[in-house]
């Protein structure tokens, strides 16, 4: 594993699952459970990764590795639910939320597909989970494109050649490659960087993130939103938003930023609302958030890793203008990009990699957690999907629901994906912390049709009163 991947791996515990996850929905008839088994078994060749378990270095004097699984049984990983029917959407979230909270077992591969039948109108859905050290957003959405099918056109897959696990490596094996990469690698990750045609580059990304640490460094000195931080139980609570995303390219076209900026001036509204509700809103909060940002390069597309950095971002939560909170947004992210700050973090990022205990990148991780709880209130992650229609069994996708996990003291967290002209925003929230989620789902829906109204010319609703 790397650095990052042994560090999503090892901060789990059981009140943290670290899985990401999706609901897709489909149109109907649905297929059988065997069909479902059969079908997912035929493009295991293609996705490896989904045969291994996670290995640790004895004395956890290496970081974990990935050993092929002697005895995988795809009806473990592959399982079957169904709704009363007709299930409506509240149905399927309560049931995802409650999947969704459990753990996958550390024993086996990282990943468990659930079939659900008795949607209305004769939909059915698949619940895919996979641990957070296997993929990050990105790969995520590679994996749905090789796991689904871009054609209706549908055949029913051979049986093919058996699966053979290479045999496991011994203790003294793996001991011996964590000496090797103890002693080797960083050196030789030092030499690289520096004889590189890029060492150049990347010193002045630095040199350009330390330009800009002054102002990032500032934005964490406002007062931020109470209540979001704290203790975290095994439950959760999960539900979605689903926008038109030609709504929100439109607000862009006549508002000025990016998609991006504009997602995260709606979710601002969301944490507006909630805050307004909880009666914990002045005048001049704001709600912390890490933004990850993919470093995939093109040739790394399709590999199951994580190639992520994150950004922070204060969402302007007290201002009642939505047109300025769209401003004091875009001010940030146009910050984060002149001043290089996710090049930055990246590289700051990669050093994980030098560190081989588990041990040491188990508290590396952890010691931000420790000193403090509320620096960051929440994660906003936005990956962009397929925008064309994806199938399984030749039933099309009709929905694609995110879920990201929570950890470090957050509470609540926001996943938003695109597929085929829409935007569908998951919120995951702690299930005794945030009864009120329903509140910051519709303020976050409430908020993109603040901007949708003013990208048409139409003065937005009055401010809602604090």
């Amino acid at each position: 594993m790397s650095g990052l991947d042994a560090s999503f791996y090892l901060l789990e515990d059981e009140n943290t699952p670290l899985h990401v996850a999706s609901v897709v929905v489909f149109e109907g008839p649905a297929p059988s459970y065997g069909d479902v088994v059969r079908t997912i078994a035929a493009k295991l060749p293609l996705v490896p990764r989904y045969r291994q378990r996670v290995r640790g270095v004895p004395l956890h004097l290496g970081r974990p590795v990935w050993v092929d699984d002697p005895h995988f049984n795809i009806l473990y990983h592959v399982r079957h639910t169904a709704l009363p029917a007709p299930g409506t959407d509240e149905h399927l979230r309560n049931l995802s939320g409650r999947v969704l909270a459990q753990r996958l077992d550390p024993a086996k591969p990282l990943w468990e597909i659930w079939l659900v039948e008795g949607l209305a109108d004769g939909r059915w859905a698949l619940i895919a989970k996979v641990h957070h050290c296997m993929v990050d957003g990105i790969a995520g959405m590679d994996l749905a494109t090789v796991m689904f099918d871009l054609s209706p056109e549908f055949e029913q897959p051979r049986e093919g050649e058996p699966w053979e696990p290479e045999a496991e490596p011994s203790d003294l094996a793996l001991l011996a490659d964590a000496a090797r990469r103890t002693v080797f690698r960083p050196l030789r990750q030092l030499t690289d960087v520096a004889r590189s045609a890029g060492a150049v580059r990347e010193a002045n990304r630095l040199r350009e993130f330390a330009s800009g640490l002054t102002r990032a460094t500032a934005r964490f000195a406002s007062p931020s939103a109470g209540g979001l931080n704290g203790p975290i139980g095994p439950h959760r609570r999960w539900c979605w938003q689903a926008v038109p995303l030609d709504e929100v390219k439109a607000a862009r076209k006549a508002l000025g930023g990016t998609v991006n900026d504009i997602v995260l001036t709606a979710v601002s509204a969301g944490y507006r609302d909630l805050l307004n509700a909880r009666g914990r809103l002045e005048d001049d909060t704001v709600v912390r958030t890490a933004v990850p940002v993919s470093h995939r390069a093109a040739d790394e597309r399709g590999e199951l890793n994580n190639r992520v950095a994150a950004v922070f971002v204060n969402l302007p939560v007290g201002v009642d203008d939505p047109l300025e909170r769209l401003r004091r947004v875009r001010e940030q992210t146009d910050d984060v990009k002149r001043s290089n700050q996710a090049a930055g973090t990246q590289a700051i990022t990669r050093l994980t990699d030098t560190a081989v205990a588990p041990a040491l990148l188990s508290l590396a991780a952890r010691i931000p957690v420790r000193l403090r709880q509320d620096i960051v209130q929440t994660v906003t992650t936005n990956v962009p999907g397929p925008d064309f229609p994806l199938y399984v069994m030749g039933r099309r996708v009709l929905e694609m629901h995110p879920y990201v996990p929570l950890t470090g003291g957050i509470r609540v967290a926001t996943a938003i994906v695109s597929y085929c002209g829409t935007l569908h925003f998951g919120i995951t929230g702690d299930f005794d912390a945030m009864p009120d989620l329903d509140v910051l789902a519709k303020g976050v829906q409430a908020g993109l049709d603040e901007l949708v109204r003013a990208a048409d010319g139409v003065r937005p609703a009055a401010p809602r009163t604090t």
